[in-house]
């Protein structure tokens, strides 16, 4: 079996975290490239890992882009953490198109991108425009496949959890049992069963542009876990 190279951007993040640890697990992967802004203490010294620090602001001029076979982009932020709209509109937007341009003309083939459900080019709502306008950007790229992940409401541990996200989770958490149909999609979802789905879904090397709901991943993430188990 050949074995791939990942790159991974985001690695600091709720999803990213749980995708390195699954990553560095993986046989499939012999190497794991992560670009980042600071060194990464948790599995700093594992043998696969390779740590590039980056101004990701200098992405487009980045001497030595590292190639790789997949890339995993759980890169966002939030209004609240980037202050600005247009701060944020360069995390969301300009920092994963150009990481995209950069990495498909370096040999990757797969792309798989964390975006949000709702996320449309054409919403009024200004997250879910800019994650729908990045989707629409990043289909004009000559990736083999592009898969777009929207999950819902996101669980786990998170480093910096805030009191409006951790009263959230728990009425999301209430809701849950109550969300059926076209609702079941808004159900709150694990982080840890995103990577799950991410991971398998780029060993799967489907062509052309795929979009998983939340509910979809679930189902995905959770039929790895089973797999996994046995």
């Amino acid at each position: 079996m050949t074995k791939r190279t990942a790159l991974l951007v985001g690695a600091s993040g709720l999803v990213g975290g749980h995708c390195l640890q699954q990553l560095l697990a993986d046989d499939r992967y012999e190497r794991v490239i992560v670009l980042v802004r600071r060194q990464l203490s948790a599995a700093a010294f594992h043998p696969k890992l390779v740590q590039r620090v980056i101004n990701f602001d200098l992405i487009p001029r980045l001497p030595d882009f590292p190639a790789s076979d997949h890339v995993f982009c759980t890169l966002g932020t939030t209004i609240h953490k980037a202050r600005t709209r247009d701060q944020f509109y360069k995390v969301d937007f300009t920092y994963v198109h150009e990481l995209a341009k950069r990495a498909v003309e370096g040999g990757a083939t797969q792309f798989l991108l964390v975006s949000s459900i709702g996320a449309s080019a054409r919403s009024r709502v200004f997250y879910s425009r800019v994650k729908g306008e990045i989707e629409q950007a990043l289909r004009g790229l000559p990736y083999q496949g592009l898969q777009v992940f929207r999950p819902s409401f996101l669980t786990g541990e998170r480093t910096e959890e805030r009191f409006g996200e951790r009263m959230g989770t728990i009425l999301f958490r209430a809701l849950s049992p109550l969300m059926f149909g076209g609702l079941r999609r808004y159900r709150p979802i694990a982080a840890q069963t995103v990577a799950q789905a991410m991971i398998w879904i780029a060993n799967q090397e489907l062509h052309g542009v795929n979009v998983f709901e939340s509910d979809r991943i679930t189902l995905i993430g959770s039929e790895e876990q089973r797999r996994q188990r046995r």
